[in-house]
């Protein structure tokens, strides 16, 4: 059984490795924020960003699918192409409804973590409140951690995690360190039956812009864990066993600053390459097909790497026949391929899917 402590800690954990290395995360953090502010629609990257969020940070949990599948998937609709598709857009849906909560409010409360789960699971079961709960090697079968098991003592620990979300006076840790901590914190509670890590990795997105580090809830961390998947869940252990606290969580506190800085690194580059399709794809429409030009139509097919007809109908505000033509026209000159699925078709975005996936590609670790 865990016995988890009340944050903050009262041991200093912020090494002189975790000042240098806070540094650097702060530096590469500090420059994906300009980058991000400097394009002109940002709504753009949230609505496709997420999306490549939400597929990473899913696939942690061994639910796997494609980009394909993912982007003819339409959350709105609410149609589906797999099942693993629609985890992933409820995954996205509740971490940008978690993002506008934030920026509406400046916190993080109970209840907006209880919705964020909600949402990803889309059921209202709430923080556990049977024991039996353990977590176990996947290959063994064999308990690695049992967390808090009595409900009094889950909604006590979320209590003072939501008292330290919130409340800044309580240490005078930087708020990369109190990322790291609270991540750790929640897992370690693990206060829910199903969704524990996916709404972790939504909250620590949500307190990085809580914190004004980030503009948009953009940071590919779930991509880091996932390509260093084995090493997250034996330094999330580690912290728990460590017969020396201090160098468990200077592990654990340099294993994310580390993913922090690389993942804000990869996400800049990636938002360069898109800024600079964009002018392109706006470059060839403006010059091979001035009469159907508008910005709204180049945010569209960004938004959307698949696009579609009623997606332009109701963002451009035009007739069927209308978006029908601009779309078709887009295929004629070569910056969206056609097609078919089921009675719809869907119109692809090729060089933007090509850039998302080759981000999206990689190998992963095996959890522990």
């Amino acid at each position: 059984m865990s016995h988890l402590p009340n944050l903050p800690l009262t041991s200093e954990i912020e090494t002189r490795r975790v000042l240098k290395k806070l540094a650097l995360a702060h530096k590469a953090l500090a420059e994906f924020k300009g980058v991000t502010a400097s394009m002109p629609n940002q709504s753009i990257l949230v609505s496709t960003l997420s999306l490549q969020e939400a597929k990473d940070s899913s696939e942690i949990e061994n639910i796997i699918t494609t980009h394909d599948d993912i982007y003819r998937s339409d959350n709105a609709s609410r149609h589906f192409v797999t099942l693993a598709a629609k985890q992933v857009h409820n995954y996205a849906a509740a971490l940008r409804a978690g993002f506008e909560q934030v920026k509406r409010t400046g916190l993080i409360t109970l209840n907006d973590i209880l919705t964020i789960q909600a949402g990803i699971e889309e059921n209202s079961a709430g923080f556990r409140k049977l024991p039996g709960t353990a977590l176990k090697n996947d290959q063994t079968g064999e308990t690695v951690y049992t967390p808090p098991q009595h409900p009094d003592d889950i909604a006590a620990l979320m209590g003072n995690l939501e008292s330290f979300i919130n409340t800044p006076d309580l240490c005078d840790w930087d708020p990369l360190t109190k990322m790291a901590v609270i991540h750790h914190q929640f897992a370690s509670i693990h206060p829910f039956y199903d969704g524990n890590g996916r709404t972790g990795r939504v909250i620590n997105i949500l307190y990085l812009v809580q914190q004004g580090l980030l503009d948009t809830p953009m940071l590919y961390l779930s991509r880091y864990i996932n390509q260093h998947k084995a090493d997250y869940y034996r330094l999330l252990q580690a912290v728990r066993e460590a017969d020396d606290p201090l160098a468990g969580w200077q592990a654990w506190l340099l294993f994310m600053l580390e993913g922090i800085e690389q993942t804000a690194v990869q996400t800049t580059r990636l938002v360069i390459d898109i800024k600079a399709l964009m002018q392109a794809h706006k470059h060839r429409l403006r010059t091979e097909l001035p009469k159907i030009y508008s910005q709204d139509l180049i945010n569209n097919l960004f938004r959307h790497p698949y696009t579609k007809i009623d997606f332009v109908m109701a963002e451009l505000m035009v007739h069927r026949n209308t978006a029908s033509k601009y779309l078709d026209e887009l295929v004629r000159i070569g910056l969206l391929s056609k097609h078919k699925l089921g009675k719809d078709n869907y119109y692809l975005n090729d060089t933007l899917f090509a850039l998302l996936h080759a981000v999206g590609s990689r190998e992963t670790g095996e959890a522990a």
